[in-house]
C-alpha cells in the first residue's frame, strides 16, 4: 500500500510533464516514482530507437514530456548500470502512463525484475493528471467494436455525444455529431495536431482512413487554453507511424444489399396536395438498394534503422445503389456510384535524441456520379433515362511539418505548420441551359394540365463555378519550461483560410418556376411583401398561382484566426494538480473586395481554470473540476450573403397555361420581384454589413465530477457539467426598423444592406450611409429591435461504471441525463434543416422570435450507452455497442397569432401552430433511438492470429424511428394546409450486414 500511494506523485510529475493533459495533442508522457536509493536514472527507448534520459529528483520523481507516441522500454539505473526495466510501455495521446519502480523485495522473495513488462490491469486505473472531459478509442478498440468506418460513428461512443437532428452531413458525406447540446457545425478536427475544420460552413472536417487511426480523442469539454475555436466538441485523430519492425496489412469488407432490411416508406400525414401522384405515398424508401464495399492496406518500417520511419496507407470505399426521390423529385429515381479514397502517409525522422522531425501527408475526398430516371410511383417501376445526375467532387489534401526540439531536460520547443486544399466541384453532365427548372409540379392547375404533370425534365437546379474549394493554413508554435512544481508553456495558434468562387446561380435562363397552390384564394401568399391575392385576378380564381426564382451569388472571401495563450501546471501538492490558462483570440473575415466586415481583434480572454485532486493519493479515486471560456470564430459561409451583393428574389404570378416544358404561359403578375431579405444584387459597404463592434460567439462551461476505482478491476464516477452561451452571432433582417431609427435622427439612408450580422439579444449600432456616403451611427436597444435576451442553456449528469480490458473482456456503461433549451440552437437550425452557419430564419424578424423559448433540436433527455467486448478463446471474439437514446423534440411552426398573420414574409415559420403558441417541444418528441450492433470476430490459430474473419450485425432488431418531421403546418400565407406536416424527413438506417477479411502483418 505504500508504494501504491506513491503512485500519486508519479502521476502528478507525468502532469507537469506533459504540460497538462493536452486536447487535440499528438504525444504523450511518462513519468513515475523511484523507490529511496533504488536509482538516479531513468532510461527510455522507443520502437524506433528514440532514446532520452532523465534524472530522478531528490523527490524520487521524474518525468519525460512531449514524447512521440509508440511503443517504449523503460528502464532503471544506478550509477550507469540497469537494475530495472519495464518494457512494452504504450503511451496514450495527451495523458501521463505511470512507470514506477519499487525497491527490490528482500530475502528469498528477492527477483530479477529486468524485463518485467507492464501489464493494463498494472497500470493505476484512472487517470489523475487530467482536468477535462474525454474519451480515447484506440486502433484495437476500433478493430474490435462493431463501429462504422468514420471518424463520427466511434465519437459517438463518448457520453453526451449524438448525432445532429437535421440529418446534416459534411463535405465527404460523413453524418455530423452534436456535443452537449450545441449545433453541429460547432465542433473541431484534428489530424496529427492540425486542424482541418471545414472553413467555409464549419460542418464537420477531412479525416483519417479509419486503419490509419492510431487513437481518437474525443473532448466533450474542459479542454487546454492551447486550444480554442470550439463551442461543442473535438475529434483528434492521431495516425500510426513507422516503427523498426516492419508491417503491412489490409482489410476487405463489405455489406451486401441482399442482407440490407428494407427502408420504410414515408406518406403525407395532412391531407394531400391538388394532384396527388401516388395517393398519400410520399416516398417509397422500401425500393431503395444500395451495398458498399470498403479495401484497405498499409504498410510501415524503417527506411534507415532507429533514425528515419515511414508509414502508409490507403482506403479506397465505394458505395452504389439506387435512391427513389419524392414523388414530386424532378430527379424521380436515381442510380449512383460514390467512390470515397482516402490515404495516409507519414515520415519520422529521429535527427538525433534531441531533435525530431515529423512530415504528415493525408487526403480524403468523395466523388460522386449517377444517372436519373423516370420513375411509376404507382407501378413502382422505373422508366425511361431523363439524363445524368451531377458529377460532384468534395474533401481535398492535407500535409504538415513538425518540428520537436527537446532543448534541456526541462525546457522543449513544437512548432507545426500545414496547409489544406479541398475541393467543391459540381458539373452537370450534359445539362442544357434551354431548360428551365420547374418544380412544384403537384400544384399545377389539372384544369390545364389534366391532371398530368408537365415538366421538360430539368433536374440541374444550381450552376456553380469549376473552381470552387476552400483552403486554409495552421502555424502552432509552443514553447513548454518545467521549473520546478510548474510547467509553463507559452506558444501562437494561427489559422488563414479562403473560400475561393463559392457559390451559384440558377440554371437555365437564370431563373426557375415554382408552382403553389391555395384554399384561400382571396389571401395573399405574401402580404407582407405587397403581392396581391390570386383571386384577384380571373385565372387565380381557383387559387392556383406561380412563383418565378432568381438566386445568384458567387464570391472569393478569407478570414485570419490568431490566437496566444500561457498556460501553467501547478502542482500545488502531492495530491493537488492545477491547470491554469489563459487564451486570448482574433478573428477578422473578409468580404470578396478583401475589405474587412468583422474585425474582432481585440482582446478576447478566454480563462481555462481547472483542478486534479487524487484523495487517497494512490490514483484510485479522483475528483476533478473545470471552469472555462470559448469563443468561436465565424464560418465564412455568411460572407457569401450578408457580406456579399447576392440576389434571391420572387415574383408571383397567375397563369392561364402551361407549355409542354413546364413553364407557364399567359402570365397575370402579382408583384414585382420581392425579396423578405432584401437581397436584390446590390453590394454592401463593408462598413455596414455587422454590427458595429460586433462581439465573437463565446460560451462559458462548468463541470466537477469524480472517478473512483474498485480493487483495480472496476471504475465508476460521474460528473456534472453546464454550458452557458453567452452571446451569438447571426443575421438581422428588419431592415426598415433601422432605416426608421436612422429617419427619426434626420439620417435619410441612401441604400439598406439585405440582412446586417449582430449580437441576438443585446443592443446593436448599425452603421448607415447617406446619399454623400458618410456613415452614421444609429443604435436600437435589444426592446427597440423586439427581441427576447438570448438563450442556450444546457446541463447534464454524467454517469459511468468501466471494467478496464484484463486480457478477457472489456465493458462500458454510460448514463446521461441531460436537457438543452433556449431560444437558439447556434450556427445550425436542426428543425427546419438549416445548416448555413449564422443564416438560420432565427434572429431574422423580431416575430420569428415570439415563444422560441423552449426545448432545442440537439435535446436528448436521456442517454444510454453499453460497449464491449469479450475474448472466448485465443481465437474467438464478440463485441456489442447497444445505445438508448430519447428522441429530440418535436416543432410546430405555423403563421403568427391567433389571425395567422404573415409580418415577416416568412410564410409558416413562426411558433404558432393553428393559432395557438407551440414554443420548441411543445408539442412532444420523436421516438426513441433504439440500436444494438453486434460483432462475432475469429482469428485462427493456424494463421498466428494474424487472419482475421468478422462479422458485424449493425441496427439488430431493425429500429427505424424518425429522427426529423417536417414542422410546417401551413404551405404558404393563405393558410393553406401543408400536406407534408409531420412527415418524416430523416430517419434511422435499417439493419445491415458487413463482413470484413483482415490481415496484420
Amino acid at each position: 500500500m505504500k508504494y501504491r500511494k506513491r503512485v500519486l506523485a508519479a502521476v502528478i510529475a507525468a502532469g507537469l510533464a506533459s504540460g497538462g493533459t493536452l486536447a487535440q495533442s499528438t504525444t504523450g508522457a511518462i513519468s513515475g516514482q523511484v523507490a529511496a536509493g533504488t536509482g538516479d536514472m531513468v532510461h527510455i527507448e522507443s520502437a524506433t530507437g528514440f532514446q532520452r534520459d532523465v534524472p530522478v529528483d531528490g523527490r524520487g520523481r521524474y518525468a519525460l514530456a512531449q514524447l512521440p507516441l509508440g511503443t517504449y522500454t523503460v528502464s532503471l539505473r544506478k550509477e550507469g548500470a540497469t537494475v530495472q526495466t519495464r518494457a512494452d510501455i504504450a503511451l496514450r495521446v495527451g495523458v501521463a502512463t505511470d512507470v514506477s519502480f519499487a525497491a527490490p523485495v528482500a530475502a528469498s522473495d528477492t527477483q530479477n525484475l529486468e524485463g518485467v513488462s507492464v501489464s493494463a490491469n498494472t497500470l493505476p486505473p484512472i487517470d489523475v493528471t487530467s482536468v477535462d472531459s474525454r474519451t480515447v478509442i484506440t486502433a484495437q478498440q476500433l478493430a474490435k467494436l462493431p463501429l462504422g468506418f468514420n471518424a463520427e460513428a466511434a465519437a459517438r461512443l463518448a457520453p453526451g455525444v449524438v448525432g445532429n437532428a437535421g440529418g446534416f452531413t459534411g463535405p465527404t458525406g460523413q453524418s455530423l455529431i452534436s456535443f452537449g447540446g450545441s449545433a453541429a457545425n460547432e465542433n473541431a478536427y484534428y489530424i496529427n495536431g492540425f486542424n482541418t475544420t471545414d472553413p467555409l460552413q464549419a460542418a464537420g472536417g477531412l479525416t483519417l482512413p479509419y486503419g490509419s487511426i492510431d487513437q481518437q480523442e474525443v473532448y466533450t469539454g474542459g479542454y487546454s487554453a492551447q486550444y480554442g475555436r470550439s463551442d461543442g466538441g473535438v475529434l483528434n485523430m492521431v495516425g500510426k507511424r513507422g516503427t523498426n519492425d516492419w508491417h503491412f496489412g489490409g482489410k476487405l469488407s463489405w455489406d451486401p444489399a441482399s442482407l440490407r432490411a428494407s427502408y420504410d416508406n414515408t406518406y403525407y400525414q395532412n391531407g394531400l396536395p391538388p394532384v396527388p401522384v401516388a395517393g398519400n405515398l410520399y416516398v417509397p424508401r422500401s425500393q431503395m438498394h444500395n451495398w458498399n464495399t470498403v479495401y484497405d492496406a498499409y504498410v510501415g518500417g524503417p527506411l534507415i534503422k532507429d533514425k528515419l520511419f515511414f508509414f502508409a496507407s490507403g482506403e479506397w470505399a465505394k458505395s452504389e445503389g439506387s435512391r427513389v426521390g419524392a414523388v414530386t423529385s424532378t430527379s424521380p429515381y436515381t442510380t449512383y456510384d460514390y467512390r470515397m479514397p482516402k490515404w495516409y502517409s507519414k515520415l519520422d525522422w529521429n535527427i538525433n535524441d534531441s531533435n525530431i522531425l515529423e512530415v504528415t501527408g493525408a487526403s480524403n475526398t468523395r466523388e460522386t456520379s449517377g444517372d436519373i430516371y423516370k420513375y411509376d410511383f404507382n407501378a413502382l417501376q422505373r422508366g425511361a433515362p431523363i439524363g445524368h445526375a451531377d458529377t460532384i467532387k468534395t474533401g481535398g489534401n492535407l500535409w504538415t511539418t513538425k518540428y520537436t526540439g527537446y532543448l534541456t531536460d526541462t525546457l522543449t520547443l513544437s512548432a507545426q505548420y500545414g496547409k489544406m486544399h479541398t475541393q467543391n466541384f459540381e458539373a452537370p453532365v450534359g445539362y442544357n441551359d434551354a431548360l428551365t427548372y420547374v418544380t412544384g409540379t403537384e400544384n399545377q392547375n389539372p384544369g390545364v394540365t389534366g391532371g398530368s404533370p408537365r415538366t421538360a425534365g430539368q433536374t440541374v437546379s444550381s450552376i456553380y463555378d469549376p473552381n470552387q474549394g476552400n483552403r486554409s493554413s495552421n502555424l502552432r508554435v509552443s514553447l513548454a519550461w518545467q521549473l520546478g512544481d510548474h510547467t509553463i508553456t507559452a506558444g501562437i495558434d494561427n489559422l488563414v483560410a479562403r473560400a475561393e468562387d463559392q457559390g451559384a446561380r440558377t440554371s437555365g435562363p437564370g431563373y426557375s418556376w415554382s408552382y403553389g397552390y391555395t384554399t384561400l384564394p382571396g389571401n395573399s401568399p405574401a402580404p407582407s411583401l405587397g403581392v396581391a391575392a390570386p383571386g384577384s385576378t380571373p385565372d387565380g380564381a381557383g387559387g392556383y398561382y406561380v412563383m418565378k426564382n432568381v438566386s445568384s451569388a458567387v464570391a472569393t472571401v478569407r478570414t485570419t484566426e490568431r490566437a496566444q495563450y500561457l498556460e501553467d501546471q501547478w502542482q500545488v501538492s502531492d495530491r493537488l494538480l492545477l491547470s491554469l490558462g489563459l487564451r486570448n483570440d482574433q478573428f477578422t473575415n473578409y468580404n470578396s473586395d478583401s475589405q474587412p466586415y468583422i474585425a474582432q481583434t481585440k482582446p478576447q480572454w478566454a480563462p481555462r481554470l481547472g483542478f486534479s485532486w487524487d484523495v487517497n493519493g494512490d490514483a484510485s479515486f479522483k475528483v476533478y473540476g473545470n471552469a472555462g471560456r470559448y469563443y468561436l470564430g465565424s464560418p465564412l459561409a455568411p460572407a457569401l450573403s450578408a457580406a456579399a451583393g447576392y440576389t434571391s428574389t420572387t415574383q408571383y404570378f397567375t397563369y392561364s397555361g402551361i407549355a409542354n416544358d413546364g413553364t407557364p404561359t399567359g402570365l397575370t403578375a402579382l408583384s414585382g420581384p420581392v425579396s423578405a431579405n432584401n437581397a436584390f444584387g446590390v453590394p454592401p459597404d463593408s462598413r455596414t454589413v455587422t454590427a458595429k463592434g460586433l462581439k465573437s460567439e463565446y460560451q462559458d462551461e462548468y463541470m466537477l465530477g469524480f472517478s473512483k476505482s474498485i480493487d483495480n478491476r472496476w471504475v465508476y464516477g460521474a460528473k456534472v457539467s453546464r454550458r452557458v452561451l453567452r452571446t451569438g452571432i447571426d443575421d438581422f433582417c428588419d431592415v426598415d426598423r433601422i432605416s426608421n431609427a436612422a429617419a427619426a435622427q434626420g439620417i435619410a439612408a441612401a441604400s439598406v444592406n439585405s440582412c446586417y450580422l449582430i449580437n441576438p439579444g443585446k443592443a446593436n449600432t448599425f452603421v448607415v450611409i447617406d446619399d454623400a456616403g458618410n456613415g452614421h451611427d444609429v443604435t436600437l436597444s435589444n426592446k427597440e429591435m423586439g427581441f427576447p435576451k438570448i438563450k442556450r442553456n444546457y446541463y447534464a449528469l454524467d454517469t459511468f461504471l468501466e471494467h478496464p480490458f484484463d486480457g478477457t473482456w472489456y465493458g462500458r456503461f454510460d448514463y446521461t441525463y441531460s436537457r438543452s433549451y433556449g431560444n437558439t440552437e447556434g450556427l445550425t437550425q436542426s428543425n427546419v434543416q438549416s445548416d448555413g452557419p449564422q443564416q438560420s430564419e432565427d434572429w431574422d424578424f423580431p416575430a420569428l422570435m415570439v415563444y422560441s423559448n423552449g426545448l432545442q433540436g440537439n435535446n436528448h433527455k436521456h442517454q444510454l450507452k453499453l460497449y464491449g467486448y469479450w475474448q472466448i478463446t485465443p481465437e474467438w471474439m464478440v463485441s456489442g455497442n447497444l445505445s438508448l437514446i430519447s428522441g429530440s423534440p418535436s416543432t410546430c411552426l405555423g403563421l403568427f397569432g391567433n389571425d395567422n398573420s404573415d409580418p415577416a414574409g416568412y410564410n409558416s415559420n413562426y411558433h404558432f401552430c393553428d393559432g395557438r403558441p407551440a414554443p420548441p417541444g411543445s408539442t412532444g418528441n420523436m421516438p426513441w433511438q433504439r440500436q444494438l450492433d453486434l460483432g462475432l470476430h475469429w482469428t485462427p490459430a493456424f494463421a498466428d492470429h494474424k487472419l482475421g474473419l468478422n462479422l458485424d450485425v449493425f441496427n439488430v432488431t431493425n429500429s427505424q424511428a424518425t429522427l426529423s418531421l417536417n414542422p410546417h403546418y401551413y404551405l404558404d400565407a393563405t393558410g393553406t394546409a401543408n400536406p407534408l406536416y409531420r412527415t418524416p424527413l430523416v430517419l434511422q438506417d435499417p439493419r445491415y450486414v458487413r463482413f470484413s477479411l483482415t490481415y496484420d502483418y
